[in-house]
């Protein structure tokens, strides 16, 4: 799955959560300063052709709506992620996660809870 630019991610998030929306219903869920209506046209047609959504048409109007899940797609993106800077560790993402001091021991612990209860 190809990655979508920091645009198209914004405009991705509120497709999820509008799940179908015109260009303009998503230009107003877009925070300031907003940009322009046939900027977010063009990066919609670009994402549509990308294969993350398609449209319905409603004469010379189009209401888009996402076909790839924002599940299906956090799951690519991080294995992409794991496996392009973390040597496709999971023990080395927590590890550098701890070392930044971004997760605590009580999350830690919760992990592991979670990890035990699944087998």
């Amino acid at each position: 799955m190809e990655k979508l630019t920091n645009k198209e991610e914004e405009i991705m998030q509120v497709l999820w959560k509008l799940k179908k929306a015109f260009v303009k219903e998503v230009v107003a869920e877009l925070p300031k300063p907003k940009p322009h209506y046939n900027t977010v046209s063009t990066v919609i047609r670009k994402m549509e052709d990308k294969g993350f959504i398609k449209h319905e048409a409603f004469g010379n109007t189009h209401r888009y709506y996402p076909i790839i899940s924002k599940e299906d797609y956090r799951k690519g993106y991080f294995s992409n992620a794991i496996q392009n800077y973390f040597e496709n560790s999971y023990k080395n993402v927590v590890s550098f996660f701890a070392k930044e001091e971004k997760i605590s021991t009580d999350e830690l612990r919760e992990i592991i809870k979670l990890i035990e209860n699944k087998k």
